[in-house]
């Protein structure tokens, strides 16, 4: 296990601050660019991963609800998931109470791209945690939920269930 480097006591100021944003910046960008060659191989992007990641986590969300936990437009998310249905990855069904609403679940072939990707980012994501240690990882996901704005968190805790 490397042993990390401690925080200094004054952890609030400008030079933790920088190194915080530098890490949580070059960290995203490696963990997802072990999934580029093979999102590029199927000819989709990193917003198509998002949506296969996020409909994989909550079988049957709403368009809405998607659009919610994306932040993005609705322009945007029509164009990725015309795609991924074109593509066959996504199955789109009316909602049984109410049949304005239209339910999104990946298909056999979706979930087996989903999976696929979800293997690399759990790779680098483990061995990133074997390396901090649980304490370590508590606390990082501590200091991100911290990010996440007080209205937003209750969908990142359903996403939990």
């Amino acid at each position: 296990m490397a042993v990390p480097i401690p925080a200094s006591p004054l952890f609030l100021r400008e030079p933790e601050i920088r190194r915080g944003v530098e890490l949580l910046y070059f960290g995203y960008a490696h963990l997802t660019r072990s999934i580029d060659a093979a999102l590029a191989k199927q000819g989709l992007g990193r917003a198509h991963h998002r949506a296969l990641y996020f409909i994989a986590r909550k079988p049957d969300v709403t368009v809405s609800e998607l659009l919610a936990l994306l932040a993005i437009t609705k322009q945007s998310l029509g164009r990725v998931l015309g795609e991924l249905s074109e593509r066959g990855l996504v199955e789109t069904r009316t909602g049984d109470r109410d049949r304005r609403q239209r339910l999104l679940r990946l298909t056999a072939a979706g979930a087996e791209l989903e999976g696929q990707l979800f293997e690399s980012l759990r790779e680098k994501l483990s061995a990133a945690y074997s390396s901090a240690g649980q304490g370590a990882v508590g606390g990082f996901w501590a200091v991100l939920e911290g990010l996440v704005p007080e209205t937003d968190r209750s969908r990142v805790v359903a996403l939990r269930r």
